[in-house]
């Protein structure tokens, strides 16, 4: 059966879907490939609570992840820091954000007087491509070496290493195009734009069936469909759909704008070429001139050591007396 659910990718709805603990842990599961046993979403001073001139929509979880080493089942709590942005964005914005994640005290391990952080996943939900990577989904994982590049056993679990270093996980929302061949694939497959339902994207149109088997994906696209019958979370949408086309609208502008001044800039180039030209053609014809008037000075006074008087050079060369006497000085 076809249903309409609203498009995650608004952070309105993207908000609405991850603070149910039941979602957060089905997305983080799959994304860690690991189970989740239990999600906190985090107090932070960094969530997209006013706009600026790019989205960037964040939230924090502390996730308790259940790892089985053999027989031994052991718990341990892994930060989080997930940010969504739909539109191109500087590196130097996700740096900034982790640095201020490194530096709050609220991550250090409770109870350890030695400082330890929690070790820190970022997870990057991407509006657009990066580079040329084909994958829609690709994991940035770290490994502790020898100087011989032999992997360090257990390295990566020591808490000096994890305090310092954490993985990533970036995905690439235009890149999920109805292809499922995993767990995650399946769960990011509610974030495929190619099923944007008409005029706008606030809608997604999606195939109920292919999820049957699934109760915690049924789960969450019951939640989107409650999301698009919301009628403040459809206002939400509108409003961002208003800044991106303020957005949209600036950028345009502003290559318009570029577009002119480079045109500008290119006429100005050529005639600055025009006039070097024609400063070049004045300046040949000047010294043109210059080697007429050495050629008339050598010869009016060749004529004049030959016995010729003033006037005499002047009637025969037809240079005005006045100018002859200059010729000879």
């Amino acid at each position: 059966m076809i249903i309409h659910v609203a498009n995650p990718i608004y952070d309105s709805v993207f908000k609405y879907i991850m603070e149910d603990e039941r979602i957060a842990k089905t997305m983080l599961s799959a994304l860690l490939k690991k189970e989740v046993v239990k999600v906190t979403v985090r107090p932070h001073e960094y969530s997209n609570t006013t706009r600026d001139t790019l989205s960037m929509f964040r939230i924090d979880f502390a996730a308790t992840v259940r790892e089985r080493e053999g027989d031994v089942i052991k718990d341990r709590v892994v930060l989080i820091e997930l940010q969504k942005t739909w539109l191109n964005t500087e590196t130097l914005r996700f740096r900034q954000y982790l640095g201020a994640q490194y530096s709050n005290k609220n991550n250090i391990r409770e109870a350890n007087d030695k400082g330890f952080a929690y070790p820190m996943v970022a997870v990057y939900l991407l509006g657009h491509r990066v580079g040329n990577i084909k994958e829609p989904i690709v994991y940035v994982n770290h490994d502790v070496f020898d100087y011989n590049g032999n992997i360090v056993a257990d390295g990566n679990e020591e808490p000096f290493v994890e305090s310092l270093t954490h993985n990533s996980i970036i995905v690439q929302i235009p890149l999920l195009h109805g292809n499922v061949n995993n767990r995650l694939e399946k769960v990011l497959s509610v974030f495929d734009q190619t099923l944007v339902e008409g005029d706008t994207q606030q809608v997604l149109k999606i195939d109920e069936d292919k999820y049957a088997d699934d109760n915690d994906m049924l789960y969450v696209l019951h939640k989107l469909t409650a999301a698009a019958a919301n009628s403040e979370m459809r206002q939400d949408m509108n409003v961002e759909d208003e800044y991106y086309q303020a957005i949209e609208d600036r950028d345009t502008a502003i290559m318009q704008r570029d577009k002119i001044l480079k045109e500008q800039s290119e006429q100005l180039s050529q005639k600055d070429e025009q006039l070097s030209q024609k400063d070049k053609q004045l300046s040949q014809k000047d010294e043109q001139l210059s080697q007429k008037d050495k050629q008339l000075r050598n010869m009016a006074k060749a004529l004049f050591a030959n016995g010729m008087t003033k006037e005499q050079i002047s009637t025969m060369t037809g240079i005005d007396i006045a100018n002859v006497v200059k010729l000879l000085k």
